[in-house]
């Protein structure tokens, strides 16, 4: 299925964060120009998360919320999708606490993974399914 213009920028947003989420996995391969060892990986990873991530976070979230109502599997799944940000942000905070770098890390990269082929392949699609064209004009507005 064609991403609708609407959702657009945040399917775009997901590329940079699936190879963040590549880069944190314990069988990451070297990415040119990006970090190699754990220290330095974190702290892009949260760099990252802070700049860009979290931002995206909440307007998947804004978006959630002013669809709620079109159709009771999307009001489901905003609720995991919503869930899934609070456990992220934990995961993102948490890296680096421990003498062990690796395991959050792959954990996080793992859980972040997952995250996003959620929403491109569930939720983006459900949101053009479900929704009305006004419904999916005011998230192009938001977004763009």
């Amino acid at each position: 299925m064609k991403r609708h213009e609407a959702l657009a920028p945040l399917s775009r947003d997901h590329h940079g964060t699936l190879i963040l989420a590549q880069l944190l996995k314990k069988t990451a391969p070297v990415y040119k120009g990006l970090p190699i060892d754990p220290e330095n990986k974190i702290a892009y990873a949260k760099h990252l998360f802070e700049k860009d991530i979290e931002k995206h976070f909440e307007q998947e979230e804004t978006i959630l919320e002013k669809v709620k109502g079109c159709h009771p599997e999307l009001d489901k799944l905003a609720i995991e999708i919503a869930d899934e940000h609070k456990q992220l942000k934990k995961l993102f905070a948490s890296l680096g606490s421990t003498d062990d770098l690796e395991t959050p890390m792959d954990e996080l990269g793992k859980a972040l993974e997952a995250h996003i082929r959620k929403e491109e392949r569930v939720l983006f699609p459900m949101l053009q399914e479900h929704c009305p064209e006004d419904k999916l004009e005011e998230i192009h507005i938001l977004l763009h």
